[in-house]
Parts: C-alpha cells; sequence; structure tokens
C-alpha cells in the first residue's frame, strides 16, 4: 500500500496503523523517520552516544513490541518521544544511583575529529565546534526537568502542546521551565562566551 503511493507520503498515525495490522515496512519506515530526531535528542538529554544509542535502540524495540497498545487519542511522535524521555530518565536515575556521572560521559574523550575540507575555513570551523560543545556542555549542566524541555523545544523544535504531553506536565508548566531553561542558560553562556 506504501509502497505504490509516493505521491502521498503517509502519516506516522497512518504509518503505525499499517504497521500494527502486520506491515513491517511500515515500522522500517517509522525507525527511518524518527531515528536521528531521536537520538538527537537522547544525546541531547543524557550527553552519551553509545547510551544514547542503546536508548534509541531499546525504544524502537519497545515501539515494535508494544505497537497494539498505540492508540489515535494521540500523536505518534508524543508517544515515541514519551517512551524515550522516560528510558533517558531511567538511565540517568541510573547513574545518580550508582554516582557514575563523570566528566567522560559528556562526551569530550568520544567525539571523533574530521580532517575539514579544505573549503572550509578551518578557524570558522574550530570556533563554531568550540561553540557547540559549551552550548551542549552547559545544556547538560541545567537539572533535568529544565534540560529536557529545552531539548524538545529548542532543539527537537517540538510545539509546547507536544511537550506538555511527552513530559506529562500542564502547559503553562511548560512554558514556565522553558523560559527558566533558557534564561539559566543565557546566564551561563553570556559568562563562558565572554572569554
Amino acid at each position: 500500500m506504501i509502497r505504490g503511493e509516493r505521491s502521498n507520503k503517509p502519516t506516522d498515525e497512518d504509518l503505525i496503523e499499517q504497521f500494527q495490522n502486520g506491515d513491517l515496512y511500515a515500522f522500517d519506515l517509522i525507525v527511518k523517520r524518527y531515528k536521528n530526531q531521536l537520538l538527537n535528542f537522547v544525546y541531547r538529554f543524557i550527553g552519551n552516544v553509545e547510551e544514547a544509542e542503546d536508548i534509541v535502540q531499546e525504544t524502537f524495540l519497545r515501539v515494535y513490541r508494544n505497537r497494539k497498545a498505540y492508540q489515535k487519542v494521540a500523536k505518534f511522535s508524543t508517544w515515541i518521544y514519551t517512551i524515550a524521555g522516560n528510558l533517558a530518565k531511567t538511565e540517568l536515575r541510573k547513574r545518580k544511583r550508582r554516582k557514575f556521572f563523570s566528566i567522560s560521559d559528556l562526551g569530550y574523550d568520544d567525539k571523533d575529529y574530521d580532517i575539514a575540507d579544505e573549503a572550509f575555513n578551518p578557524e570558522k570551523t574550530v570556533d563554531s565546534n568550540i561553540k557547540e560543545e559549551i552550548i551542549h556542555r552547559e545544556i547538560q549542566a541545567l537539572s533535568p526537568k529544565f534540560r529536557e524541555v529545552i531539548v524538545l523545544r529548542d532543539v527537537q523544535q517540538l510545539s509546547y502542546e507536544e511537550i506538555s504531553e511527552i513530559v506529562s506536565i500542564p502547559l503553562g508548566t511548560v512554558k514556565s521551565r522553558v523560559n527558566r531553561g533558557r534564561l539559566k542558560l543565557q546566564e551561563r553562556l553570556k559568562r563562558l562566551l565572554k572569554s
């Protein structure tokens, strides 16, 4: 059904319904559609690439196993982000219990550095990478309740309403946390990026 409909891109809800009816190709399309978005979200939330990849894989495994649990009352994106967010929060709680969190978890040692293409300005590339790393580190320094909404709103660009459903808090609380999180982040970044 999907293979022949190239001009009409199926919605997420269409894909999950087709998958619920046994179409494994629809599940492949869901994975392709969400893999990078979820990896970006989870990585920015927990700060470790390998753990983020494991969590995203577990998210898709849960979607696969629990496909019949999804109901069209909520957007599919809300459902899958909720699963990923809950798994990421569980990982953070495990870290806290193990007192495992260390500077290496922020990804400094794990980052691969490629040789820059000569067409790029190396100074700008380095400066941009440094600023991106500082911003990522400062997002990681936010408390989880602020970090989660900042990543969902400013990185994943989800609506306040979607975030409210994903995090299970009132819309006003989401807006308040986003604003407070942004202010905290701005204060810290102003000090760091001036020097």
